[in-house]
Order: C-alpha cells, then structure tokens, then sequence
C-alpha cells in the first residue's frame, strides 16, 4: 500500500465527515494520510493490534472473517463514504476482522490515535466537532447492531416455540 501526494483540501463531506465543514476537512487531512492501496491490498488484518481509523474515498473493500475457521465469512461491501476502525481509535485492540481492497481504484484516508491526539490538541474545539461525527456513526453501528440481534433473538424464540410444539 502506498502513501498518496493528495492534496489535504480533498478531504471531501462523505460519511462520518459529512456535517464536518469544509474548513476543519481541510485541517483534519492534515493530520492523516491518503493511501491508494492496490487491488487485493489488505487494509486491517483480523487479530492484529488496530488503532487506525480508515474512510473510504474511492473504490470498494471487503471486510471478512475467519473467526476461528479456515473458510473465510463475507461480512460487509464497503464504498465511498464508509469507513472502518473506529472503535480502534479509542479503544486499541486487536482487529475483528480483515479488510481487502477490491478495486484499483482505492482511495482510504487513515487517521491513527497518535494522529487523532495531535489534531485535538492542535484544536480541541474543532476536534469535538470532529469527535461528535465519530461518535455519530459508532452510535449509529450501535443501533443497527441492537436491531439485528433483536430481529435474531425473535427468529430465534420463534424456531424454539415451534419445534416445543412438534414434539
């Protein structure tokens, strides 16, 4: 994976940088970094220390994990605007799946914590702008999260009922 020469005004509103204005964009990519990662790059590797947030800018990942088996599991498609790694920022630890690119035509913007801890204190006001849309989107994950596993457990407690009821 290669490090880019993008210029930092091209960070664009996509995703959880969306509400972000133009100007604090603009500072923000001055502390991170443009990677244009090859097709079949691998981005963030299951069970290895990550502490890096990753957007999107172009092209197509895929995020899978093997979870203990030798067959990989397909879990998301990710595009423009998403991002990944967010938990990572504030909370190191070891990844819970791999990500791969898909596409020659990648472009990630990476943002590590070390990153992160400099743009705060360069500028805690504009870094709460910045926390509030990170925030925004894990608590956005959250609810989707609770979502399924409700929608799951009901499947669930609906398949128990049923095979109670056939014996």
């Amino acid at each position: 994976m290669t490090e880019s020469n993008t210029p930092a005004h091209l960070l664009p509103a996509i995703g959880l940088l969306a509400g972000v204005s133009e100007e604090h964009r603009s500072f923000l990519a001055c502390f991170g970094k443009y990677l244009r990662p090859a097709e079949g790059d691998t981005v963030i590797i299951e069970g290895e220390i990550q502490d890096t947030l990753y957007v999107i800018l172009s092209g197509m990942l895929h995020v899978v994990t093997a979870m203990d088996t030798k067959r990989p599991t397909f879990l998301a498609a990710l595009g423009a605007g998403d991002s990944m790694g967010e938990i990572g920022l504030f909370h190191p630890g070891t990844a819970s799946a791999t990500v791969v690119v898909r596409s020659s035509s990648a472009l990630v913007w990476s943002l590590s914590r070390e990153e992160l801890d400099a743009f705060l204190d360069a500028d805690p006001v504009v870094g709460v702008v910045v926390l509030r849309a990170i925030l925004g989107q894990l608590s956005q994950r959250i609810r989707a999260m609770n979502e399924k596993l409700a929608i799951a457990e009901k499947k669930s407690s609906i398949h128990e009922l049923l095979n109670q009821h056939s014996k």
